[in-house]
């Protein structure tokens, strides 16, 4: 049996309904991220298993034991908010004893816990400070913290990197996943940073329009997206609509604004229309004319990366080549481009 179970969830707001229908089992020890867009749904389910709010429809279960109905001080879950929401009053251990104090916990024994817990976030030298006196990535380890002390049999975590900067955003990412992975707690984030998702989770969750779209590992998810909308949210894509033309032993030929594209490999139906994704690293960039040929319109130097944006025969598109340490292509430049036939995802128009 799963650890934490989301039965056929529904919560209706009046007229709009939030979410709808999902099913969900997720596994003790196990980091799930629910990812989508601003009002997919991703907040409410959080919430509703928090229990600040209550399902319209559905179950929830934790370790067999239904939970839907149950106040959110009796679940024992560790929460940690996007604003972190610590008492201006306190000193960080203050702040991470507190939840134990509501618990009637004796005060050596808080003390002693809520000690170990900054200890475990490396936040033991701050422990008398006070939060304006932190940054706001110690002030994060503070409320994750707060959220760990109490033992949670699951850790939920709202966009709690949401307000770091981008350098600390991307330090908090390893340091939370290896945290977690050493404590073994199961833990679910909310975000909408599909960077985060992919570098933090065991399996990422979807939702669009407060549905399912995909649930996968980072790595199926973004290979073998669903469909365009999962292709086009997890990380950035090429998305190029065609119609099958023709095949032979070179493989497909498509159409693609009149213009006739090869896709070694495939084998379409003549007359179906279909939408290519296409990953932006996906590309091999070169000068060798054996390839398509394309035209530099834009090129961005990342450090670790180029970007470009190029014309083809295809329309515009994205491509990162990796920085080998010689200049790139400058705009207006010529080049070719290829791809494995494994480097090309086919779905039907309107999937």
């Amino acid at each position: 049996m799963s650890f934490l179970t989301l039965e056929s969830l529904n919560k209706q707001f009046g007229d709009f309904t939030a979410v709808k229908g999902l099913d969900l089992s997720i596994e003790k020890g196990e980091f799930i991220s629910l990812l989508g867009p601003s009002g997919c749904g991703k907040t409410t389910t959080l919430q509703m298993i928090a229990g600040l709010l209550t399902p319209t429809n559905g179950r929830i279960l934790l370790d067999g034991k239904d939970i839907s109905h149950t106040p959110p001080n009796k679940r024992g879950l560790g929460i940690v908010f996007q604003s972190y929401a610590l008492f201006p009053h306190m000193t960080a251990t203050e702040n991470v004893a507190f939840g134990l104090e509501m618990r009637s916990v004796g005060k050596a024994e808080r003390l002693e816990r809520a000690r170990a817990a900054l200890k475990q976030v490396k936040l033991d030298q701050f422990a008398d400070r006070y939060p304006k006196q932190m940054s706001g990535g110690q002030r994060q380890r503070v409320a994750l913290a707060r959220a760990l002390v109490i033992e949670p049999p699951v850790l939920l975590l709202d966009e709690p990197l949401s307000n770091l900067d981008a350098k600390l955003r991307e330090d908090m990412r390893m340091e939370l996943r290896l945290l977690q992975q050493d404590i073994g707690v199961t833990t679910i984030l909310v975000t909408h940073d599909q960077e985060e998702a992919l570098s933090m989770s065991d399996r990422i969750v979807v939702m669009k329009e407060g549905q399912m779209e995909q649930l996968a590992s980072p790595l199926e998810l973004y290979e073998h997206p669903r469909n365009t909308f999962v292709s086009d949210f997890v990380g950035k894509t090429n998305l190029i609509r065609a119609t099958a033309h023709a095949n032979d032993a070179a493989g497909a030929h498509v159409l693609v604004d009149g213009e006739m594209i090869t896709l070694p490999g495939h084998s379409l139906e003549e007359g179906r229309d279909l939408t290519i994704s296409i990953r932006p690293e996906k590309f091999h960039m070169s000068d060798d004319a054996s390839g398509h040929e394309v035209e530099v319109r834009a090129a961005i130097f990342l450090g670790s990366s180029w970007l470009y944006r190029v014309s083809s025969k295809m329309g515009d598109l994205f491509i990162t080549q990796p920085n080998n340490g010689s200049a790139g292509y400058k705009k207006g430049q010529s080049a070719y481009v290829r791809w494995s036939q494994d480097a090309v995802t086919l779905f039907e128009e309107g999937k």
